[in-house]
């Protein structure tokens, strides 16, 4: 732990520093001091020239060979005097290359830490917990197959800058993060899923990398390029923080893009034990024993319009009222009449909802599941291999959202459907509904018993079906495009709320609420209104006498 190849180290007493996400610097936790993300770059760039060099030095004593796989282009580093005849990626006859040139590997490994036996043993308990499973049987036929491979990855951790928001929203919302450290694999003929299926490893014991570390292993060198790289390294970035970002905007349904140019990346290799026989993929982590398996056959997710759920939607909730009329003793043919008006409502509102994820179109979209041998690992103590104590997790911070409070962007909390928020609106969306009553029943002295409820028929027939559509397609919209923000300072987060830009009255605004009012044809529709609102007070009030 003392010297980690990872660590960014304090500039004035050579401690390590961590990122810290608010000041955009690494900071001392024994000094204070700071070191800059371009400092922090070019620290770990000194240390790859170093290493490359040594490498460069080190590999004139070494006799290793390289092969082609004219298929899938897979390119495997072995031992000169090993005979490689057939590409484990896809069963391809292997073409050998006469030399390995240094500057293809990796400074820095994680060194196997189980044997050929051990990772067999690891498949062999995963078949017999999933007996039932095809992918099990198949496994457990070729387990002398299963082949140890040290694989490319791209060691990656450092800041992170996201730009994400919800799909049925036209808010979005600038965040940060750091990775501290997360594997992303380099090498294109391997299922990607199927290798994160079998993380995370142990980076404390990630060590510079040497020859001999590979001499008598099979090593598979790194092919992707480098912008489809970035793409996964993106890609997995968002996944990663996804479930915080949907926790934050209440919805998985989220659009996220990411940043990365300010990590630091280290290229490495890790200890794999592989299997690919009759369709089946297998993968054993080399250092946690961890499993993870490929299902052989494709599996079908089905996603449903938005219309389509919408109906159902409908369907349900009037069920639910039918059924819960006729428990209370109602008669059938007065339930289903009752349910049948209400039905047109509510399938107005369930469209109004829904109408804002149109873009959910049917379709069907196939893919491969991955099994797991759970979030268990191991780790060798005293030269056993020994269940760990706790889980190793991909180290991740919190992200942390800005927001533009009085033209300047600051670190905040964001909160969107708070229970006050949400009950306020449920009071409101009843006051507007029952308006002519409330009104009716304070000219009349408070007195409910001289109201006549009748008198407001009119205004309930459109405020009943209109109120709630404007609830569910505005309401819950605002909601989520104004935030409450709670700004993040030294002392922790604020109790109180930031003060966003207020809505300032202007001449020109003015100018147009006079031309709405009095300017037609919109105010006759306006007047109208008020004329039948003020017809239902009345009524409401004082009767039909």
């Amino acid at each position: 732990m003392e010297n980690r190849i990872t660590d960014i180290r304090c500039l004035s007493c050579g401690a390590p520093a961590q990122f810290d996400i608010i000041h955009q610097k690494y900071v001392c936790g024994h000094c204070g001091g700071t070191v800059s993300i371009d400092e922090a770059q070019k620290q770990k760039q000194g240390f790859r020239k170093i290493r490359q060099d040594a490498l460069r030095e080190s590999v004139q004593h070494f006799h290793l060979l390289q092969a082609s796989c004219r298929n899938c282009g897979a390119e495997l580093v072995f031992e000169e005097n090993e005979a490689l005849t057939v590409c484990p990626f896809c069963h391809t006859s292997m073409v050998r290359r006469d030399y390995l040139y240094s500057d293809l590997m990796p400074e820095s490994v994680i060194p196997f830490a189980l044997t050929a036996e051990e990772a067999e043993q690891r498949l062999a308990e995963w078949c017999s917990a999933n007996k039932g499973k095809k992918e099990a049987e198949t496994a457990r036929r070729h387990l002398k197959q299963l082949k140890g491979f040290y694989l490319p990855y791209e060691l990656v951790q450092g800041p992170v800058y996201m730009k994400t928001g919800r799909m049925d929203s036209f808010s979005s919302y600038q965040c940060e993060g750091c990775v501290r450290e997360a594997f992303i694999s380099r090498s294109s003929q391997t299922d990607n899923l199927l290798l994160d299926g079998m993380e995370p490893f142990d980076t404390d014991a990630l060590t510079e990398f040497d020859f001999g570390y590979i001499a008598g292993q099979r090593v598979k060198t790194a092919d992707l390029e480098e912008k489809v790289l970035i793409e996964r390294i993106q890609k997995e970035t968002a996944e990663t923080y996804a479930p915080k970002l949907a926790e934050t905007l209440e919805t998985r349904a989220i659009e996220t893009s990411v940043s990365v140019s300010s990590m630091i990346r280290f290229p490495v290799l890790l200890p794999v034990y592989y299997l690919y026989e009759d369709g089946l993929m297998a993968a054993v982590n080399g250092q946690t024993g961890k499993v993870s398996v490929r299902a052989m056959e494709d599996s079908h997710y089905y996603f449903l319009p938005w219309w389509f759920k919408a109906v159902i939607a409908a369907v349900l909730i009037c069920g639910a009222v039918c059924g819960g009329l006729m428990l209370f003793g109602m008669e059938t043919y007065t339930a289903l009449m009752i349910t049948g008006m209400l039905a047109i409502v509510m399938l107005i509102i369930t469209l109004c909802y829904y109408s804002d994820t149109v873009h959910n179109a049917f379709r069907v979209i196939s893919g491969r599941k991955i099994y797991t041998s759970g979030a268990q690992s191991f780790k060798r103590e005293n030269g056993e291999l020994v269940l760990r104590d706790s889980l190793l997790e991909r180290q991740v911070d919190d992200p942390v959202f800005y927001a533009d409070v009085q033209g300047k962007s600051i670190p905040a909390v964001l909160k969107f459907t708070t229970p006050y928020r949400i009950v306020r609106m449920i009071v409101l969306a009843l006051c507007v509904i029952f308006l002519p009553v409330l009104i009716a029943w304070v000219l009349r002295g408070f007195d409910f018993r001289q109201l006549e409820p009748g008198g407001s028929a009119v205004w309930f027939c459109v405020a009943v079906p209109v109120v709630p559509v404007y609830l569910l397609k505005y309401g819950i919209a605002e909601l989520h495009d104004r935030p409450w923000i709670y700004p993040v300072t030294e002392q922790g987060v604020s109790h109180k709320r930031a003060d966003t830009e207020k809505t300032k009255i202007t001449w020109a605004g003015i100018k147009e609420v006079l031309r709405f009012l009095f300017i037609p044809p919109e105010p006759l529709i306006l007047w109208f209104g008020i004329l039948c609102f003020c017809m239902c007070v009345y009524l409401t009030a004082f009767g039909f006498d």
